[in-house]
């Protein structure tokens, strides 16, 4: 390969490089326009591919409930796992919430925040229809 080619190569790779260093997943996951998978990595390296179901705020924390589209043991098909979007690493990162009991008020939360939701679609469509 010329010099030219490997020095052109050199820079792209630099460039991807940076803009992994300035990417936060919380921006991803706060854009509402963004519809591509999440995609994260398990701790052997393996990259798993997740559906955005929502982003609950709670205690003053930003919890994600991602659906996994890749299989994962021990994961039936129709549950969603809850991660802390922990912010004080520099970018973002993702864990799964390991207490059981905030996972579960995530869940409650989000449930809540889904009936609000639907309360308030069906106030608007009754309004629009007077």
């Amino acid at each position: 390969m010329d010099k030219n080619k490997v020095k052109k190569l050199e820079e792209i790779s630099n460039d991807v490089e940076k803009e992994m260093s300035d990417f936060d997943i919380l921006d991803v996951l706060l854009d509402q326009n963004d519809t591509d998978p999440i995609v994260l990595e398990d701790d052997k390296g393996k990259r798993i591919r997740f559906e955005q179901v929502a982003i609950v705020p709670y205690d003053n924390k930003i919890y994600a409930v991602l659906k996994p589209i890749d299989k994962i043991e021990g994961v039936k098909d129709d549950e969603a796992i809850v991660f802390l979007c922990d912010e004080t690493t520099k970018p973002t990162t993702l864990r799964p919430e390991a207490d059981q009991e905030i996972a579960i008020k995530i869940f409650d939360e989000y449930y809540n925040l889904v009936e609000e939701a639907n309360k308030e679609a069906t106030k608007n469509k009754k309004k629009a229809k007077k």
